[in-house]
């Protein structure tokens, strides 16, 4: 089972977010998260690129101390800011660089062999497109009601996550109001995965992120 953390720095209400924000990054990569996604989109590219090589380097730094290996940090959209800063993967939405374009051009040499290129989507012509084109993984959704994807139109469900994940040969991860009690449903219907904001970054503390993330281990 993937768990993907995926940020947003808007929803802390600090006076210093990112410094906020990387904090919640270290707590995450300790608590055993698999991926953690920066998708911080309204950052300046200059700004999004020097706080992914403070968040990779982090990451790193915990793979030598607390855990044996280091979660892999995914950058929302921008292929160059994940280049320049050592990511480990780029995820494209639907107003991000095509899939098969990018994927080519990655492909040709311009990314390390074990990039990751993963996909939004919100049907299942989508993710069979997002498979032909190459991805490595799809993020399938909104399944439940959540304020980050209102834009996206009304929730998925479960009956049309399990269609997705019957229907491709790349993880699957669900995405959208997934909750430690709604995740179980989620696996049960085929995802490979989940990827949430809430419920890893609005833990109060590094014990308690820990402890979610035993408990959602202890579904698969």
């Amino acid at each position: 089972m993937v768990l993907c953390y995926v940020t947003d720095r808007h929803l802390l209400n600090r006076a210093a977010p990112l410094d906020d924000l990387l904090q919640r990054v270290e707590y995450a990569a300790a608590a055993g998260v698999d991926w953690i996604q920066i998708r911080e989109k309204d950052l300046s590219a200059r700004d999004l690129a020097d706080f992914t090589r403070r968040a990779v380097a982090s990451v790193l730094r915990e793979a030598t101390g607390s855990r044996a290996d280091a979660p892999r940090v995914i950058v929302n959209d921008r292929i160059d800011v994940a280049l320049a800063a050592g990511a480990q993967g780029v995820h494209l939405s639907a107003v991000s660089v095509p899939p098969a374009e990018a994927i080519s051009w990655l492909r040709a040499g311009n990314a390390p062999e074990s990039f990751a290129v993963g996909v939004s989507c919100h049907s299942l012509e989508e993710a069979i497109a997002a498979e032909k084109a190459g991805a490595s993984y799809v993020f399938f959704g909104p399944v439940y009601e959540t304020p980050s994807k209102v834009s996206f139109g009304a929730p998925q469900g479960i009956d049309k996550l399990a269609e997705v994940s019957r229907s491709s040969r790349i993880p699957v991860l669900a995405i959208g109001g997934i909750t430690e009690a709604n995740a179980l449903a989620c696996l049960r219907a085929g995802a490979s995965g989940i990827a949430a904001i809430r419920v890893f970054q609005q833990a109060p503390g590094a014990a308690a992120l820990a402890a979610s993330v035993a408990r959602l281990r202890a579904l698969a």
